[in-house]
């Protein structure tokens, strides 16, 4: 979600986000997603995690058929284009000045008669709150967007607000820093949180949270 420089491995790990494309096969399309490292940095290219968590819905990780779908900090639109895809409703959300690169990637990877299935949509997360409403979403998407700890009170605040007691939140992290721990952590006084993937190649774990009921809390 954050428009700013990322540290990451040096040298040939960031060879990759220099590129002015890359290209993905998933849900039996070609989708090449256009970069822009220099201009929008950590918005604008494709991390691991949004490639573990694209393939985890490929393999039917959840149900995506008609179900009502929200990715938050979306950057790229990897995963909310193959949401969408595979037969969800998508809202593709990240902060205003990423909009209209996002949703270049999204119209040019989506077939029209999907492009329908597909919003893009501002939402600084604990801000534009009001634009959705409570409850909205059956999923909530998120690849690589617990990094930045000043940004984990808004975080929450907006899944907390996305989320019905039924709603389902999809994760795709990789653990850097303790700080990403501590997410975990503030998410999981809320939420029941679990593990539900891991790809050791990528070293990427996605986790799997929904609202604690009431009875849980007691």
């Amino acid at each position: 979600m954050a428009l700013v420089p990322y540290e990451e491995t040096a040298g040939v790990g960031l060879q990759k986000f220099h590129k002015p494309f890359a290209t993905f096969s998933f849900a039996n399309h070609t989708i090449q997603i256009r970069q822009d490292w220099r201009q929008l940095g950590v918005a604008a290219v494709v991390w691991d995690a949004a490639i573990v968590l694209s393939t985890y819905l490929e393999m039917g990780g959840v149900e995506l058929r008609g179900c009502s779908a929200v990715e938050l900090g979306a950057g790229t639109g990897l995963v909310g284009i193959v949401a969408a895809l595979l037969g969800a409703h998508v809202t593709i959300t990240d902060r205003k000045v990423a909009l209209e690169f996002l949703k270049s990637n999204v119209q040019a990877n989506l077939p029209p008669h999907i492009q329908t299935k597909a919003v893009v949509k501002e939402l600084t997360w604990g801000q534009n709150l009001g634009s959705f409403s409570p409850g909205e979403f059956d999923l909530i998407l998120g690849a690589d967007i617990i990094y930045l700890e000043e940004t984990f009170t808004d975080l929450l605040q907006t899944l907390e607000h996305l989320c019905s007691d039924h709603s389902v939140i999809l994760l795709a992290c990789r653990i850097r820093y303790e700080r990403d721990n501590n997410f975990l952590v503030m998410l999981a006084r809320h939420f029941t949180v679990n593990k539900v993937h891991y790809d050791p190649e990528k070293d990427v774990h996605i986790y799997k949270a929904q609202k604690r009921n009431q009875r849980e809390d007691l």
